[in-house]
C-alpha cells in the first residue's frame, strides 16, 4: 500500500474515532469538523484524502499553502483551507486571499493588519483568537486573563468578527483542564467555534465540547 493510499484509510478510521467520540459525549458526528492538517506534505500527499472526501485542511504558512493549494482548488474548488500557524503582520495580505478561516489571531498589531486587508479586499475570512492557555512564554496566543479585553478591541477598534477560539495545551500537561478552560472563556464572550484537540487528543477535545479538531499525523502519517 502507498502513503497516498494509507492516508486515505486513515482518514476513515479518523472519522470513525470522532463519531464514537461524539456519540460518547452526547453530541452529533457532524457537529465537530474535522481539519486535515497538510503542513508539510506535497500536492501528491493531499489528493487521496480529497478524493476520499475530505474538505477542509489546515496550513502552518502562507508561502508553503501559497505553493501548493491553487493547483489544488482548481480541482476541488469547494475546499476551505485553515490558517493554524503564527501569523506575520506583513503576510495578512496574502492570508486574507488565500485562507478561508485564520485560526491565530494573537495579538493587536495582526488584528490592525487584518482589519486593513479584509477591509480593502473585500473578502473577510473567519477568524478566531489563539490563547495560551498554558501561559507558555516561547508559544503564540493572548493570555487566558486578556482575552476578554483582547476580543472587545478586535470588534470595536479593528471591526473585526471574532467567531471562535483555539489552544494548543502544553505538551507536557493534561490536555482537557485547557480545553475546558478555552470552552469557559468562549462561552463567556458568546464564541461558538472551539479549534482544539489535535492527533494525540482530539477525542478528549471532543468530550469537553470542541467544534474544530486540526488532526495531520494520524491522517497523513510522520514526515520522512
Amino acid at each position: 500500500m502507498s502513503t497516498q493510499e494509507g492516508a486515505a484509510e486513515r482518514l476513515v478510521e479518523v472519522r470513525r474515532t470522532i463519531a464514537r467520540a461524539a456519540g460518547e459525549a452526547g453530541r452529533k458526528p457532524e457537529d465537530v469538523t474535522l481539519v486535515a492538517v497538510s503542513k508539510t506534505f506535497e500536492a501528491h500527499d493531499i489528493v487521496p484524502v480529497l478524493e476520499a472526501g475530505q474538505r477542509v485542511f489546515g496550513e502552518n504558512r502562507v508561502q508553503e499553502a501559497k505553493a501548493k493549494w491553487p493547483g489544488l482548488r482548481e480541482r476541488f474548488p469547494d475546499v476551505e483551507l485553515h490558517l493554524i500557524g503564527p501569523l506575520q503582520s506583513n503576510k495578512a495580505k496574502d492570508a486574507v486571499q488565500l485562507f478561508d478561516v485564520i485560526e491565530t489571531v494573537d495579538r493587536e498589531s495582526l488584528a490592525s493588519e487584518l482589519g486593513k486587508e479584509i477591509a480593502r479586499q473585500g473578502r473577510a475570512p473567519r477568524l478566531l483568537v489563539q490563547v495560551n492557555t498554558g501561559e507558555e512564554p516561547q508559544k503564540a496566543g493572548v493570555a487566558p486573563g486578556e482575552v476578554d479585553a483582547f476580543l472587545k478591541a478586535c470588534r470595536e477598534q479593528w471591526g473585526l468578527a471574532i467567531e471562535g477560539l483555539m489552544c494548543i495545551p502544553p505538551a507536557d500537561q493534561p490536555p482537557s483542564p485547557h480545553f475546558a478552560l478555552l470552552r469557559v472563556i468562549a462561552e463567556r464572550n458568546g464564541l461558538k467555534i472551539l479549534s482544539m484537540g489535535m492527533s494525540a487528543d482530539f477525542e478528549e477535545a471532543i468530550q469537553v465540547g470542541a467544534t474544530h479538531v486540526r488532526v495531520g499525523s494520524a491522517i497523513f502519517g510522520h514526515r520522512g
